[in-house]
């Protein structure tokens, strides 16, 4: 079967994540960006549903795809993180499969991110502009890393994760 090629890219930095706030669905970026370049130009490019997605997929010919969407933090949305109940908060980071929010637990968004992969791409290649919690899902999808390991990873505003899939995800680093 021939390969598969995606290039997962962090939206642009918005004032939530300037501010340390949780997302709304239709946060603005910060700043007007120049388009994205470096792209294949024969790649395939999705973007999630939000707002700040769309708006850093401006100039591309990117097609909407919901399965990319956000992770649903519930009654969280908007809120500050030093708003939030310590306890509650503790308890999210620890548990994987805990929702105090009311929301998607993150076991939820890995599954649904995980399925995406692997159901949703054809072999070729692929750019899609999604959100930071997305992208930590594909890379413990990718890396067959426990669940427990969400939290440990960072993805700033702009980053580019890139995977390969022949017979299995890999995590594609370049130089």
């Amino acid at each position: 079967m021939p390969p598969i090629h995606l290039t997962l890219i962090c939206h642009a930095q918005t004032d939530a994540q300037r501010l340390g706030r949780f997302a709304q669905a239709d946060d603005p970026l910060r700043d007007t960006l120049p388009p994205l370049t470096g792209l294949s130009t024969t790649a395939r490019t999705l973007t999630a549903p939000e707002l700040r997605t769309r708006q850093t997929a401006e100039g591309l010919n990117a097609s909407v795809d919901q399965a990319l969407r956000d992770y649903d933090l519930g009654t969280w949305q908007g809120l500050a993180l030093k708003h939030l109940d310590p306890a509650l908060l503790q308890a999210w980071l620890a548990d994987p499969h805990a929702a105090p929010h009311g929301g998607e637990t993150i076991a939820a968004l890995c599954q649904r991110v995980a399925h995406w992969m692997d159901s949703a791409l054809t072999p070729g290649e692929w750019s899609a502009i999604t959100h930071p919690f997305v992208i930590r899902a594909a890379m413990l999808h990718a890396l067959g890393a426990p669940l427990e390991c969400f939290h440990k990873i960072d993805v700033l505003p702009l980053a580019r994760v890139c995977f390969s899939h022949y017979g299995q995800w890999r995590l594609q680093l370049s130089g």
